[in-house]
């Protein structure tokens, strides 16, 4: 029974730890490894308390909330949408293909992470490319539980957006998806026994995490940690496809 306890708080420690360092990670770390363990629905449903509230904690931690909403809603209603209509994929009886589709996106995040060539969006095209992107997003987060792919490439590539307005966007994105795929779940009955408890408790370990890598942040060179983090999620995605 502590077993089944240690490998996530493990797990979520680490996630923490790592969005701590460069400001994300936490779902990608968490569903990624303990989906080698577990039916990706059941990791996915593990980080739902403590990614929705590390990310609502990430929406309101700039003073552009509004200018950002008023910008991005339709990327919003982008992610809603995708996620409705590919509620329940995630929780299909083919555990295997769920994995290797995880694996995949896990791989291509961290190609394009590596590559760290940034696409540009013109202003002109955010208004049918905001809503595409996000009915993508909500597919994949329905199939994975990862809202990576393609919002992060795409929010990196908008113009004239400062820092703070992207750590907003993408604590805003992030919390849309997240809620709406947490909420199918618990519809759909996978918070039942004690899964609800372990997701609150995963919260206390990615907390911890989340506060020894903001320390550590500013005494390493957070570049050459972020193409260390690439890079094992390269290696984990090809892992969850290799099965």
């Amino acid at each position: 029974m502590l077993r089944d306890y240690l490998w996530p708080a493990s797990v979520l420690l680490l996630a923490g730890f790592v969005k701590g360092v460069i400001g994300l990670g936490l779902p990608a770390v968490g569903v990624g490894l303990l989906g080698l363990s577990m039916p990706p629905v059941r990791a996915a449903a593990i980080l739902v308390v403590p990614g929705s509230l590390t990310n609502v904690w990430q929406l309101f931690t700039g003073p552009n909330l509004a200018r950002v909403f008023k910008r991005l809603w339709p990327l919003q209603v982008g992610i809603v949408i995708g996620c409705t209509l590919g509620a329940g994929t995630i929780s299909g009886p083919n555990t295997q293909t769920i994995r290797v589709i995880l694996g995949a996106v896990l791989a291509c995040y961290a190609v394009y992470g590596l590559i760290a060539r940034r696409l540009r969006v013109k202003p002109q095209w955010e208004v049918w490319m905001g809503p595409l992107v996000g009915l993508c997003t909500g597919l994949v987060t329905a199939a994975t539980g990862l809202s990576l792919l393609p919002l992060a490439p795409y929010l990196a590539g908008l113009d004239e957006m400062e820092r703070d307005d992207m750590v907003q966007s993408l604590g805003m994105s992030f919390t849309v998806s997240t809620i709406v795929f947490g909420f199918d779940l618990f519809r759909r009955g996978f918070f039942g026994d004690d899964l609800l408890i372990v997701s609150v408790v995963a919260l206390i370990p990615a907390a911890i995490g989340m506060q020894i890598g903001t320390w550590v942040r500013y005494r390493i060179s957070p570049v050459l940690f972020r193409r260390c983090f690439f890079a094992a999620m390269l290696a984990l995605g090809i892992e969850l496809i290799r099965g």
